[in-house]
């Protein structure tokens, strides 16, 4: 397996060019890190954009959906699309307005996709949606039945090109700013799950993976 996804003109990146990654552990991890991806395609003549969830899998990525959805419907006739997923790490405060940033991590993936037919692979693709979001409740929840199974639409969506582009560390500022009686720094940001808290009457136990939960570093 290539340890590079497909570099081309389409996914070079630009501007600050040197914050770019084109290497797979780089860009898998900030997939596998993010919750909700947002994908987007020309149906009807029109753009959109659709935050939705998603799973990695070997070299393409799991969406699903109602077979109704207008994005879910284009997507499985194998028409160009594009899906973003950011993650924000820290705001970044410096002397001039104009300096000011975010520290974040952020994957752009070109692609094609395909409805997912086969129940086994469909199957397969919903519990590693399920296993994205919460590691382990897969095993812990009912899977789904014929007629939900039916009623879910599932479009594997193969990355030919994908980049990540990565800002950290302190502000930039100009030189004539560095002594401007201003604070300058970072506030970091990071996303921590809460005590969880059970459904009305619920009388099974809590399991062990939530109060463990946590989003990958």
């Amino acid at each position: 397996m290539s340890l590079y996804y497909n570099k081309t003109r389409r996914n070079t990146v630009q501007r600050r060019a040197g914050r770019a990654r084109y290497d797979r552990p780089t860009i898998d991890a900030i997939l596998k890190e993010g919750i909700v991806a947002q994908v987007g395609v020309v149906a009807d003549g029109q753009p959109y954009v659709i935050p939705v969830l998603y799973a990695l899998g070997e070299r393409e990525v799991f969406v699903h959906g109602s077979p109704l959805s207008r994005l879910l419907g284009t997507l499985r006739e194998g028409v160009p699309m594009c899906l973003t997923v950011t993650l924000v790490d820290g705001i970044v405060l410096a002397r001039s307005a104009f300096h000011h940033s975010l520290n974040y991590r952020s994957v752009v993936m070109l692609g094609t996709g395909r409805q997912v037919r086969d129940r086994e692979e469909k199957l397969e693709a919903l519990r590693l949606i399920v296993e994205h979001v919460v590691p382990g409740r897969s095993g812990d929840s009912r899977g789904p039945s014929e007629p939900e199974l039916e009623a879910t639409e599932v479009v594997a969506i193969e990355i030919d090109e994908a980049s990540a582009k990565i800002r950290s560390g302190p502000p930039v500022d100009a030189a004539e700013d560095r002594d401007l009686p201003v604070w300058a720094g970072v506030i970091p940001l990071a996303m921590q799950a809460d005590q969880p808290i059970p459904d009305k009457g619920c009388v099974a136990p809590l399991p062990a993976y939530l109060p463990a939960y946590r989003r990958a570093a």
